[in-house]
């Protein structure tokens, strides 16, 4: 059992209405995280009373960062599986640090009207639901949406809305937009956590202002990088199935002929 001397060389102590109040979320979400194994569990202090410290603000902020980035939970739950264990407090302000430098543009809450005003044309209720799959446009709950198909309230994406507009208009069902922003998160996130631990490393134990400067600094490379090779191999992968299903309609139309 951690002795009280431990906490105490652990940082500061909180129980956790004080790390909820501290982080700016509840405490049925400090707890729900515990159970989904986004926390770690507390320390327990005298008359076995949780206590929790900054590495566990640490990871409620880098959670929100996640969220912000549009990551579903359960790819939060992937990608904070992977810290090693025993993260510490500095350890995690540098790869928040890392992460925060990667954050869309953000979001603005809007009205029907003002989305269409940002998209540039009427939204009929199939281009809603198909924002909504692509992620840049996010119905508010109904407490605060008001009531109303008109007085609805949406969390607008700005940096996806170019995106969006130029997919409304494609012939892709909801199923293959929601399954293709699934897949692309997932491997995103996958690919934002390898190197977020490799600049991690490269920064050791320089002061966050240092680690995100360097950040800002690779961001536009290594996009660029990541872009080439995504756009190379996607080309290949259409490339090769395209060909096989052009050679296949060939061959059964050699074949009909036959017949």
């Amino acid at each position: 059992m951690t002795s009280e001397t431990d906490t105490a060389a652990a940082g500061p102590a909180f129980t956790v209405d004080e790390l909820a109040a501290r982080a700016g979320v509840t405490v049925r979400t400090v707890r729900f995280y515990g159970t989904r194994g986004l926390l770690p569990p507390p320390r327990i202090g005298p008359r076995r009373v949780g206590q929790y410290g900054e590495d566990h603000l640490g990871r409620l902020a880098l959670i929100e960062d996640l969220q912000r980035q549009g990551m579903t939970l359960a790819a939060i739950e992937r990608y904070v599986g992977r810290l090693p264990e025993g993260t510490t407090a500095h350890e995690l302000a540098v790869h928040r640090a890392v992460v925060a430098s990667w954050l869309p543009d953000g979001t603005s809450e809007c009205s029907r009207a003002e989305a269409e005003e940002q998209v540039g044309r009427k939204l009929t209720e199939d281009d809603l639901c198909r924002l909504e799959a692509m992620g840049v446009l996010t119905p508010l709950p109904p407490d605060s949406a008001g009531a109303g198909a008109d007085a609805r309230r949406y969390a607008l994406d700005t940096g996806l809305v170019r995106l969006g507009v130029r997919l409304l208009d494609l012939p892709l069902s909801l199923e293959a937009i929601r399954s293709a922003r699934s897949l692309l998160l997932e491997h995103a996130a996958r690919a934002a956590h390898e190197l977020a631990t490799l600049f991690k490393d490269e920064v050791g134990e320089a002061p966050a202002g240092e680690a995100r400067s360097l950040s800002a600094h690779m961001q536009p490379i290594v996009l660029q990088a990541l872009l080439t090779a995504f756009q190379r191999s996607l080309s290949a992968e259409l490339r090769g199935a395209l060909g096989e299903a052009g050679d296949g309609g060939r061959e059964t139309g050699r074949r009909g002929t036959a017949g």
